[in-house]
């Protein structure tokens, strides 16, 4: 089934043409299945045809259930998995077996270990201990943060904060075109249109002079905006590129651990990352759920460094044969005064993590602010320990303001986001809806001083599945834009209504129904 898409370029009209259902994966899915089909069957088989084989398998969910309750999983992902065992015989505990997993496999963690020739020397402790003498409260979190995320913590690093996915293009086209030794791309979805072939035609040129050019997409991401073989088509070009965590079809948690990242880095001086996307959707030159509202942070300094690193540990993971690095890797950059204090990180599955990371950014601000926390996410779909960490802000009288979308990109998300309302608001919690369209921002900010912009939605995907990123800042000069534009885009959001709050019969039972399954969507 083919899915058809135009758009104009100076005049001219151009044409894409795409798989609506594309055919790699859905034979990869069918696979899946089949090979689920074929494990339960066989143990039906046995406990039908061998004797006293169906007390095995009666210990073995026994042993299941033991397994899910005494495992320190968060509570709130124990729920639907004990339903399945217990509700469904045999089908339960297999799914279990071969789907509960959310950690990376061997073969990810041994390329993990081996990709660690590409950090940096970065000697922070001059750093963090006059940040202690600055702000006590801020040091412990930048502490934090650093340990668990393997990290450092930078200053003298400009940033320039986009509050719409098309400024931020218009910059990257600048910034691209003045590349003189690399570029490295990291997205979610990359999509033919205005938006990618405008970076791709820089990308062709650059290639063709010598600049090395490295191009890394999210093989589910893109499932429906790119060809199959895409990477090959890149590589025609002279450009570098290869797809995150290709999937085969294996009965596993393959499909769970995406790179959600964005990360543009240039020559290791310049860095982007943010919630835009390389589609037309996100500057706004297509409308598919009206005004898309989209955040962005453009860094130039030494704390590009480790947006480099996360690439650069991403490419080659993907990889058959770790890739070299450029001997500019890092570049001495001359520090800019008064920039303030930043941390970019990454996040991600266990065991490369063995913190949520940005949930830990999150619960800090929620737990240490003093007057406000203000939060826009394309999502709300969170665990109690989230939901606590907001109730007790607002009960202590911290102004905490939402930000979601008023028209979603999937209907069944927003009623799982709307679930929240009732408790959250309850406990005094502000929660406004984007009237324009779809906000898909993902930016967190606190008593003007503390903030963090990145790729981390508020859902069980961001928060445990996905890798992501982003960038811790205190004192910022950009912080004050920020809020400037969440109070910018509070004028154009409507405060949750009684309807949103508590829906009629059948739609509270979808949104308990939701809720139960919502930690393994």
């Amino acid at each position: 089934m083919k899915k058809k898409y135009t758009y104009e370029v100076m005049g001219e009209l151009h044409k894409v043409v795409y798989n609506y259902i594309p055919v790699r994966f859905v034979i990869a899915m069918v696979i899946m299945i089949i090979e689920v089909l074929l494990m339960t069957g066989i143990v039906f088989a046995l406990c039908y045809y061998v004797p006293y084989f169906y007390l095995a398998a009666w210990a073995t969910e026994i042993f299941c259930v033991i397994k899910i309750i005494s495992s320190d999983e968060n509570p709130d992902y124990k729920v639907p998995w004990l339903l399945f065992v217990l509700i469904l015989p045999i089908v339960g505990f297999m799914l279990y077996f071969l789907f509960h997993s959310r950690t990376l496999s061997k073969r990810y963690i041994k390329r993990m270990e081996e990709t660690r020739l590409y950090a940096y020397e970065c000697d922070d402790s001059a750093l963090q201990a006059q940040l202690e003498c600055e702000n006590a409260v801020a040091y412990r979190q930048a502490k934090m943060l650093c340990d668990i995320a393997d990290t450092h913590l930078f200053d003298g690093t400009s940033q320039q904060y986009f509050s719409l996915g098309e400024h931020m293009h218009a910059s990257m086209l600048q910034d691209l075109e003045r590349a003189q030794h690399f570029i490295y791309m990291e997205f979610f979805i990359i999509e033919d249109g205005i938006f990618w072939d405008s970076i791709l035609n820089i990308l062709k040129q650059k290639a063709a002079n010598g600049v090395q050019v490295r191009v890394l997409y999210d093989d589910i991401g893109c499932m429906s905006t790119l060809p199959g073989d895409y990477y090959k088509q890149l590589g025609r070009y002279g450009i570098e590129a290869v797809p995150f965590s290709l999937l085969r079809g294996n009965a596993d948690g393959e499909f769970n651990n995406r790179s959600h990242r964005k990360i543009l880095v240039i020559d290791g001086k310049v860095g982007y990352t943010g919630g835009v996307n390389l589609a037309d959707e996100y500057i706004n030159r297509v409308q598919k759920y009206g005004h898309w509202k989209d955040t962005a942070i453009r860094l130039e300094g030494r704390a590009v460094w480790e947006l480099t690193r996360l690439f650069c540990v991403d490419f080659g993971i993907n990889r058959k044969k770790l890739p070299d690095m450029p001997e500019n890797a890092y570049p001495s950059i001359p520090a800019v005064p008064d920039a303030g204090y930043m941390i970019p990180f990454g996040d991600g599955p266990a065991p490369i993590y063995a913190q949520r990371v940005g949930k830990s950014v999150i619960i800090n601000l929620l737990m240490q602010a003093v007057r406000y926390v203000y939060i826009t996410t394309p999502y709300l779909i969170i665990d109690n320990e989230l939901c606590s960490a907001m109730e007790n802000a607002a009960r202590r009288g911290v102004e905490v303001k939402i930000i979601v979308p008023h028209v979603p990109d999937k209907k069944l998300v927003l009623e799982m986001t709307r679930s929240y309302y009732k408790r959250l608001i309850g406990a005094g919690v502000q929660i406004y809806e984007y009237e324009p369209g779809f906000i898909h921002a993902k930016s967190y900010l606190a008593d003007d001083e503390l903030g963090m912009i990145g790729t981390i939605n508020m859902d069980y995907r961001s928060l445990v599945h996905h890798f992501e990123n982003g960038v811790w800042m205190y004192r910022c000069p950009c912080l004050a834009d920020m809020k400037a534009d969440f109070e910018a885009t509070l004028q154009r959001s409507v405060k949750a209504d009684q309807k949103a709050i508590s829906p009629n019969l059948p739609g509270r039972i979808v949104r308990a129904f939701v809720r139960i399954f919502a930690p393994l969507l």
